[in-house]
């Protein structure tokens, strides 16, 4: 499904010449193939979501580094991509909604050490997927366990 989803956001940016968004979902759509290619599998809707998150995470860490040289041209462009990219992912979660999601994984698990982070981020990149990035996951259980 995502993938026609792109083939035909593609086609209408194409057409209506909009840069930007067809730069960003040619990206996509290279990112997949690429995957499917070194894998030699085909790529499902979660994984596309997973690929997507990705891409946004490294647009963001790009953009930190376009502030702090100044960038506004680099800077626009990317926030730009990072708006087309969200279209695609799933309503994310705000704060308090991951905050909640962590007080049940960490008292189903047990967690009250550092040592049980990795079962603790596993279990809620399974349960929030695409809908929070591990980084602020992983603030928010620290935040909760006092580490």
């Amino acid at each position: 499904m995502f993938k026609e989803k792109l083939m035909e956001d593609l086609k209408v940016s194409m057409r209506n010449k909009d840069e930007i968004r067809k730069n960003t979902v040619q990206m996509v759509r290279a990112a997949i193939l690429q995957i499917e290619k070194d894998k030699g599998i085909q790529v499902e809707d979660d994984k596309i979501l997973e690929i997507i998150a990705k891409e946004v995470k490294s647009k963001k860490d790009a953009l930190k580094d376009f502030e702090k040289a100044g960038r506004e041209d680099l800077i626009n462009q990317t926030n730009q991509e990072i708006t087309v990219l969200q279209e695609y992912l799933p309503k994310q979660l705000s704060r308090e909604e991951i905050k909640a999601e962590l007080e049940k994984i960490i008292a189903e698990i047990g967690a009250t050490t550092m040592k049980d982070m990795g079962a603790i981020m596993k279990e809620a990149k399974a349960e929030m997927g695409a809908s929070a990035d591990g980084k602020t996951i992983n603030e928010v259980a620290k935040e909760i366990m006092g580490l």
